[in-house]
């Protein structure tokens, strides 16, 4: 009874070690999720008004630029994905790859060859791990972004999209991310990054309604080239952004749940090893007892 009692006694320790590290992982993510949403909002002014200026010259303008020109066919396709480089944060990265390789398959359906741009150390273990090939990989600082990480991945990626599919490039080229609902609910959220498909743009003008008269200096060709780089780099960052808020949110819940178990298994073990304990004993006054009732019928012989 006394090694069950220590037994116990060890899990009930081990479990408020695990509540310990659980807890301050949890204010930490707590913490920087705050920055993370700050950064997120600081961001969305711009990329709106990026994407303001690159709708209007699309829509106003009868240039046929490679970037938002549809392609006659689509041989091959490419898919980024943005994962974590750290665990701890529940189904963050395995929702990402969930709805990468239903979208790969999508797209092999159709036809296509699809290759893979990762992001994040979970996505590039998950491609080692099944002997799978990516194009590029990108790792470190997933939960902190910075910009000039999005810039050479929209680098890589129009470079590729620019070139021949027959020369190894592609058709083209779609983002999964998790974006950030709330601090309880982050979704996976898959975008068609190139050729270009404004989300937000200009509202559908209504009948009879003027259209605005727009006069492009230098011309519409050359702001275009000017603000698609652009565009493309501020949604990738704008991404990057939201994947490291939804992070930081699935850790910080995560680490609670865990925290929550952690509590669990110590009341628990603490009942049980109560139980073993007030066992120990009355076993022990039962030996007691039964020694003395043996000592009192051996005086009366």
């Amino acid at each position: 009874m006394g090694a069950q009692l220590r037994v116990y006694r060890q899990r009930i320790r081990s479990a408020q070690t695990t509540k310990k590290v659980t807890r301050a992982m949890e204010l930490i993510s707590a913490s920087r999720i705050q920055k993370a949403q700050a950064r997120m909002a600081a961001s969305g002014p711009y990329s709106r008004a990026v994407t303001r200026a690159v709708s209007a010259v699309a829509t106003f303008s009868n240039v046929d630029h490679v970037l938002t020109t549809e392609p006659e066919t689509i041989d091959r396709a490419a898919i980024v994905l943005f994962t974590s480089d750290r665990g701890l944060n529940g189904a963050f990265s395995s929702n990402v790859l969930k709805a990468g390789e239903e979208l790969a398959t999508l797209l092999r359906s159709e036809g296509k060859d699809v290759v893979f741009y990762l992001v994040g150390r979970k996505a590039q273990s998950y491609f080692s791990f099944r002997n799978r090939e990516s194009e590029q990989i990108w790792t470190g600082n997933t939960d902190q972004p910075e910009f000039a990480t999005a810039k050479e991945i929209g680098d890589a990626v129009v470079s590729k999209f620019l070139t021949d599919s027959n020369e190894g490039g592609v058709d083209e080229i779609h983002v999964v991310y998790n974006r950030f609902v709330s601090m309880v609910t982050q979704t996976p959220e898959v975008v068609r990054l190139l050729p270009l498909e404004v989300v937000e743009g200009i509202d559908e003008p209504e009948e009879n309604a003027i259209l605005p008269l727009y006069e492009f200096e230098p011309e519409a060709e050359d702001v275009l080239d000017a603000l698609l780089p652009v565009y493309i780099e501020s949604r990738l960052f704008n991404a990057m952004l939201q994947s490291a808020a939804s992070e930081h949110a699935a850790r910080q819940k995560a680490m609670k749940s865990a925290s929550d178990n952690a509590d669990t298994l110590i009341r628990d073990f603490t009942r049980l090893a109560n139980n073993a304990r007030q066992t120990e004993i009355t076993q022990q006054i039962s030996e007691i007892v039964g020694g003395a009732d043996a000592l009192s019928s051996a005086k009366k012989k």
